[in-house]
């Protein structure tokens, strides 16, 4: 009898050995996986070990703290200038990572939504690359019903201004639903002065006969083309490369504050890839200045991979996202408001012209980065690239892989 409970005692015990090893490997699973939650640019062993010292303790939940939050489309403004970009890059300095910081301080999201952005379902309509800056871009992310917009914008640098909140439906993806991207490129007229000629910057005016020449230009680029040659790593047999421009188009010039004449292209298309709009202006300016022909244009849009310039980010500008699909079906059933955002309008030209404009007339008047670019223009030999092999074409089965859109624009 005592050798049966002797074997069930020490059954137990090793039972119970066995279920303390079970329990710390699974603590061990849980911490990793907090960790790879984290954001790898915070030094957490420290902080977690200053939290222990202290004899802090995360504060138990409480239903009652539960927010509801529900999927929303939100208007942004930025200027770019200081910023590597729209899209949060761990230890850079970027619009997203300013804009969730102010989401976090007024409990807009969560702390977990704040280290993995996707728990807040967040989406933006396009990623701007370092200096580029936008009039109105939009992004789809679950927030709480009360907002007071005031509060939050105080708590953001000047350069980016949040001006509108609408309800979306549950299912509303800013980058999917939308259909159509409109960008602008700023620059000085002196760009498109004859390469033959001296032309001072603050001087120099654009002749009606010239504008046309670059309105013509522009329209050389409307229609379904392959721009394979206007980004990085796309092969001519990729179907990603076609891309769809609806219309691009020239202003009349104005002048600055500073005496420098400008215009502003416009480009509406579908979607754009990384480099596409600033390739296409560097090489409409290396056309009109007489670097190359329009035969170069041509070329580009067939399989020869030919050396283009790429134009300065300085001067471009997202201007505006289309959804005029969502709000064709949602915009007038009685419960979602079309994402038109008339009523921010007098509020973001405002923003526009004294946060974005200003910055890149400054810019132009101060460093002269225009001049300074089209000073390399004959470098280029706008003929067959040898210097490198085509890059491979899409994957089996002529498929290709997902497109990157609006990498760079």
């Amino acid at each position: 009898m005592s050798e049966a409970l002797d074997k069930l005692e020490l059954d137990n015990a090793a039972r119970k050995a066995a279920k303390a090893v079970e329990d710390e490997a699974v603590k061990d699973t849980n911490r990793i996986k907090r960790n790879l939650k984290r954001k790898k640019w915070v030094d957490w062993k420290t902080q977690d070990d200053e939290v222990a010292a202290n004899g802090n303790k995360r504060a138990p939940f409480d239903p009652a703290d539960r927010i509801k939050r529900k999927k929303s489309a939100i208007l942004l403004s930025y200027c770019g200038a200081n910023y590597y970009g729209m899209q949060r890059n761990p230890g850079m300095q970027t619009i997203e990572e300013e804009l969730f910081k102010a989401m976090l301080k007024h409990k807009w999201i969560t702390e977990d939504s704040f280290d993995q952005v996707q728990i807040a379902c967040f989406q933006r309509a396009a990623r701007t690359d370092k200096g580029v800056s936008a009039a109105r871009q939009i992004c789809s992310v679950k927030l709480p019903e009360e907002l007071d917009l005031e509060a939050f914008n105080a708590d953001l640098p000047e350069q980016i201004r949040l001006f509108g909140v609408e309800r979306v439906t549950k299912g509303f993806n800013a980058k999917d639903q939308c259909n159509a991207r409109t960008y602008t490129y700023t620059l000085p007229t002196v760009a498109f002065a004859s390469c033959e000629a001296e032309s001072e910057q603050d001087t120099f005016r654009i002749t009606p006969e010239l504008l046309d020449r670059v309105k013509e230009t522009l329209k050389l680029y409307e229609g379904t083309k392959n721009f394979h040659n206007f980004t990085s790593k796309k092969n001519f047999l990729d179907p990603s490369a076609k891309r769809f421009i609806m219309a691009f188009t020239s202003s009349e010039p104005f002048q600055s504050p500073q005496g420098v004449e400008f215009v502003t292209l416009k480009v509406k298309g579908q979607s754009f890839m990384l480099h596409q709009i600033r390739k296409m202006v560097g090489l409409a300016i290396a056309i009109v200045r007489g670097n190359t022909t329009a035969i170069t244009l041509e070329r580009a849009l067939t399989e020869e991979r030919l050396d283009l310039p790429m134009a300065p980010g300085l001067g471009l500008v997202l201007d505006t996202v289309h959804y005029e699909r969502y709000n064709e079906r949602y915009g007038k059933d009685g419960i979602h408001n079309p994402l038109t955002w008339e009523a921010q309008e007098t509020q973001v030209q405002a923003f526009v012209e004294s946060q974005i404009f200003s910055q890149i007339y400054k810019t132009e008047a101060e460093q002269r980065n225009m001049l300074d670019w089209i000073g390399t223009l004959h470098y280029h030999s706008y003929d067959t690239r040898k210097d490198e092999p085509p890059p491979p074409s899409g994957p089996a089965g002529g498929k290709s892989s997902k497109p990157e859109d609006d990498n760079d624009e």
